[in-house]
């Protein structure tokens, strides 16, 4: 791809490098759970794909959906080129048991855009999982209090003009409650950094503020 010819949400998805840590994909599999085994699994800036690889026993076909198709993308996966900033996507109403959006919705300038277009993607009954950074850990906190910005949006390579969009637990909620989900539930990545450190939490402290991530997961109402 010609850097010259790359909108802005392309440039930003390709300085993320299409892929997360393996807690969060992780803790997006522990969401997706909620799900029991399903036909169709659609990832939705799915970047190089490597949720794949961990949620592979639960689904029948795995569907991945970016502005840009990575190089590590498996080539036996489907895959759909779509722009998150600029819905709907060509993508049929209720195309897939699971909607997925991994660390993505940071990086758009709509996320209630982003809720309503998984939700019509999902079919009725099935879920809709949405991860992002904590804003609530520890660590976010004291960059708040110090910084005066979330520790995942500071003007460092791979947050900001990467991340644009600092959302609260609260606001996951309210969102995926107006946009018709039901049965909503939390969940956290239980990987953290100690504030003001590269170091991580020892892995027997787990829960929101010890966790760099979360997950949302709920229910499109039948």
């Amino acid at each position: 791809m010609n850097a010259f010819a790359l909108t802005g949400a392309q440039s930003r998805a390709l300085q993320s490098r299409g892929t997360s840590a393996a807690a969060i994909y992780q803790m997006a599999a522990r969401a997706v759970q909620r799900a029991g085994r399903c036909d169709v699994l659609l990832d939705v800036g799915c970047g190089s794909g490597a949720l794949r690889g961990f949620v592979a026993h639960r689904i029948a076909r795995y569907v991945g959906a970016d502005i840009a198709r990575y190089q590590d993308f498996s080539t036996d996966a489907e895959f759909y080129p779509v722009n998150l900033d600029r819905l709907p996507t060509p993508l049929t109403d209720g195309f897939a048991d699971v909607v997925v959006a991994v660390e993505t919705i940071e990086h758009l300038e709509n996320p209630r855009a982003l809720m309503r277009e998984m939700v019509r993607l999902c079919r009725p009954g099935g879920w809709v999982v949405v991860t992002t950074p904590n804003q609530l850990s520890l660590a976010s906190k004291a960059s708040l209090l110090l910084k005066n910005r979330f520790v995942a949006f500071q003007d460092a390579p791979g947050l900001y003009p990467t991340h644009i969009t600092a959302l609260l637990e609260i606001d996951l909620i309210r969102i995926a409650l107006e946009c018709g989900l039901v049965d909503c539930a939390i969940f956290y990545s239980g990987s953290g950094r100690i504030p003001l450190t590269r170091w991580h939490w020892p892995s027997r402290l787990r829960g929101r503020a010890f966790s760099d991530n979360l997950a949302l997961s709920g229910q499109r109402a039948r």
